[in-house]
């Protein structure tokens, strides 16, 4: 998979559809036997890696985010219950 093959829109692909991109890459990696022209496909790959882990640690806090307002909203309604 050449750098021409990667996607230009790879910033708004999902987890699913980066990590599916990852293991085409990673299978070719390993069906490869000439080590010289892979090099291009291990830069990709570890490009499509950094965005995979930006989009992990951006969905994990929005889902963190997300968790601590539930709780403060837990946490008010039950101090307001013990005010009344």
């Amino acid at each position: 998979m050449n750098e021409k093959n990667l996607p230009d829109d790879i910033a708004s692909m999902t987890l699913n559809e980066l990590t599916n991109l990852a293991d085409k890459i990673i299978k070719n990696l390993e069906n490869e036997n000439n080590l010289e022209n892979t090099s291009e496909d291990y830069a990709n790959l570890l490009k499509i890696n950094k965005f995979i882990e930006k989009k992990f640690q951006k969905n994990f806090k929005e889902i963190s985010d997300k968790t601590n307002l539930k709780i403060k909203d837990i946490k008010s309604k039950k101090n307001a219950k013990k005010v009344t």
